[in-house]
Order: structure tokens, then C-alpha cells, then sequence
């Protein structure tokens, strides 16, 4: 067996969770790893979990690396929570909180990862390898009408940062910096890995899973209106022909995983553009796929408006959406609840009107001989497919 021992921050986000399972199911040999501590926030049952069986594998909730006991306090909470913590080789740190105001962000998101990391290095003499997301706002897409690379596409990690003062608001990049900085003088490496919307399934409520959003409200869409109905794109005409590249969160865990194995080829703070394949696509390619999961027939945005919007037809049919948990013995809390955010998918479906492809030669050299893709069938049918194992769509 390898020794190797993966803790994973924020296992039960999109990525964290897919990261688990993946190395639960033995990616890439059933001996890559030893040990797998899967850190959540909120308590996770195993039949909510969804992950396969297995005696490597560790659940450790509640952990606050915020606490009020300061660095210690948290490293002794760890000391006495995770058993084996002095074994840990690798770190997938994919923990987040989210905060409107720039200057906070940065603040929580840097501190996170700095009492995290700090404390594996410091209890752990057997640290590799550390593995942090980041995403496309490293290229400003968040900026929108101001994204500042619309010339250089595909994007690559080789462009420079955004433009001030946009680049001192950008949280990954001070993770990034802190990052470079702390493992100057260590023996462990790391690297950096850029998704874009990342299409999978979750165990827990999370507002920024698009897939949770869609297959909610295609589940109930098909409910009410029959099946074979056609569902028009939540988007405009201009969203809908954009091109972007999808990334499951199979294949992000997949070579996350694979990347921190590689030191060689991976480390020294690289940053990896991830996704599905290289080839990018559209709503209008994806949208009937998506929608034929559910027996609909997904069809263009009607000319110069909208199809209805997933959260707002999820509110207004709350009543419907009930009865349908009960029916079908479903979990609840999905729905109709302040962790319900209907923005998200605005955002990601309509705002995001101009191409943002990326350039993925960089990813693909690194995982060379092991490199793994995926389609938009492959992506979304596999999220959906896993929300309805959990019972979370009937």
C-alpha cells in the first residue's frame, strides 16, 4: 500500500464530494491511498453521502477552522478529531464562504486556507502535496461587460492577472499569493486548478450547484406540464449560442487527484484550466440534452425573451413541489428555503452572454497517457442521475 493519506476540506461541496469518491472508488488504483478524511460542516449521514463503503474513509464534521481558539486551539481540535492527521501526504482543500464584500472575501477566504494549511503542515511532517480550486474569475468573467480577455481565446493559463482594481478584489489571487509564499520553504508542493461551472451533484443544500437547480425544477416542469413538453432555455438569445467549457466534477476530482500525485509534472504553484474536453460548446448544443433527462424537449429562449426562470417557477409552484416530495418519499430542504438562490442560475444562464472558452493543451499534456473526458451528456445526466439515487429529484 501507498501511505498516502488525502484530506479533503469541504468534502461535501461539488468538487470536495466528487474528490472522496473518486479516491473511495479507487482512482487511479485501489492503492493510490491508504487513508481518506473527508472534512464536512454540517453532518453527513452515509445514506446522504452516497459514497461506496469503504474502511478507508474517515467523516469528520463540524470542524471550525475559524475558531475563537485561534490556530492552536484548531490544530489541537485536529490532533484529537482526525485520526491519523500525523500521516496526511495530500491536501484537496476545497472549503469557500462566500462574502459580497471584496475586501471580506479575501479576508475569510485567505484565513481558511491559511489555518488549514498551516496546521496539516504542522501536525503532519508527511505533507506533499496541496491542491486549491480557483476558477474562470481568474480571467474576470465575473466582470462581465468588463471581462478583460475577450481577444484572447481560448484562455489560457499564461495570461496575466485582471486589471487593478479588480486584481486586489480577487480572492484567488491572494490564496494563490499566500500559497507560493508559505511552501517557498517547504518540502511539499502544490498547484492550482481553474474549472469553470462545475456541473455535479451535492449532498447538502448548496446554492451554487446549477445542476441541483436545473434538475429541481426540470423534475417539477415535467410534473405539471407532461412529458414530451417542450421547455424553452432560461436564457436569451445571446446566452444561448456562447461558447464556454463545461467541467463535471468527475473530471475535476479525477485530475486533482492525478495532479497531486504528479508533483513532478503538477507542482510549483502551476495553474491547470479543467474541463470536460477541449472542444467548447453551447446552450443550444446542451440545453436539449439536459432537457431530455427529464422526457422534455429543450428548445431556444422564445425570440427576445426568456423561457421561465427555475427559481422563480420552483416559488410560484411550491405547493406542487411538496406534494411531489411526498409522493416520492423525497429529502426535503431543497426548495422554498433562504438556501434556495435562484440568482445563481440567472447569473451563470443569461449574464454570462459572451464566450469564455478555455484552452485546455496544458491539462492534457500533464495528465498525458491518463487524460479523461467527458460530454454534456456524460456531465449532466451523471448529476442528475445521482440527485435521483439520493432521492433528491423522484
Amino acid at each position: 500500500m501507498s501511505g498516502n493519506h488525502a484530506l479533503i476540506f469541504g468534502a461535501s461541496g461539488i468538487s470536495g464530494w466528487a474528490i472522496t469518491n473518486a479516491l473511495i472508488s479507487g482512482y487511479p488504483s485501489p492503492d493510490s491511498f491508504t487513508r481518506i478524511t473527508a472534512l464536512t460542516n454540517r453532518p453527513l449521514a452515509p445514506e446522504a453521502a452516497q459514497w461506496p463503503e469503504s474502511h478507508k474513509l474517515q467523516v469528520v464534521s463540524g470542524l471550525d477552522l475559524l475558531s475563537n481558539q485561534g490556530q492552536s486551539g484548531l490544530e489541537e481540535n485536529m490532533r484529537s478529531e482526525i485520526k491519523g492527521i500525523g500521516t496526511v501526504t495530500h491536501v484537496f482543500f476545497f472549503a469557500y464562504i462566500f462574502n459580497a464584500d471584496p475586501a471580506q472575501e479575501i479576508a475569510v477566504n485567505v484565513e481558511l486556507l491559511k489555518r488549514a494549511v498551516t496546521a496539516t503542515d504542522n501536525l503532519s511532517k508527511n505533507l506533499r502535496f496541496v491542491v486549491l480550486p480557483t476558477g474562470t474569475k481568474a480571467y474576470g468573467v465575473h466582470l462581465l461587460d468588463g471581462f478583460p480577455f475577450p481577444q484572447d481565446r481560448p484562455l489560457s493559463e499564461s495570461l496575466s492577472r485582471i486589471p487593478e482594481p479588480y486584481a486586489s478584489q480577487n480572492f484567488y489571487y491572494a490564496q494563490t499569493d499566500f500559497l507560493s509564499s508559505l511552501s517557498a520553504s517547504k518540502s511539499w508542493s502544490w498547484c492550482e486548478v481553474r474549472p469553470d461551472v462545475v456541473v455535479g451533484f451535492v449532498p447538502n443544500n448548496n446554492v451554487y450547484c446549477l445542476a441541483q437547480t436545473l434538475a429541481t425544477y426540470l423534475s417539477l416542469y415535467v410534473n405539471i406540464e407532461g412529458k414530451g413538453a417542450t421547455c424553452a432555455f432560461p436564457g436569451t438569445e445571446k446566452s444561448w449560442e456562447i461558447l464556454s467549457n463545461d467541467s463535471s466534477q468527475d473530471i475535476v476530482a479525477k485530475f486533482s487527484i492525478y495532479a497531486s500525485l504528479h508533483p513532478e509534472d503538477c507542482g510549483g504553484g502551476q495553474a491547470f484550466n479543467v474541463a470536460d474536453n477541449s472542444t467548447p460548446s453551447s446552450w443550444s448544443v446542451k440545453w436539449p440534452i439536459i432537457c431530455d433527462f427529464f422526457d422534455l424537449h429543450g428548445t431556444p429562449p422564445p425570440v427576445g425573451g426568456s423561457g421561465p426562470q427555475p427559481g422563480q417557477y420552483l416559488e410560484e409552484h411550491l405547493g406542487e413541489w411538496r406534494a411531489l416530495e411526498k409522493e416520492h418519499g423525497l429529502q426535503t430542504g431543497r426548495v422554498g428555503n433562504e438556501r434556495s438562490l435562484g440568482g445563481f442560475q440567472y447569473f451563470i444562464m443569461t449574464m454570462f452572454d459572451f464566450d469564455r472558452d478555455l484552452d485546455m493543451k496544458k491539462m492534457h499534456k500533464a495528465w498525458g497517457n491518463h487524460v479523461e473526458e467527458t460530454d454534456a451528456k456524460g456531465a449532466w445526466w451523471t448529476a442528475f442521475e445521482r440527485f435521483r439515487k439520493a432521492k433528491i429529484i423522484p
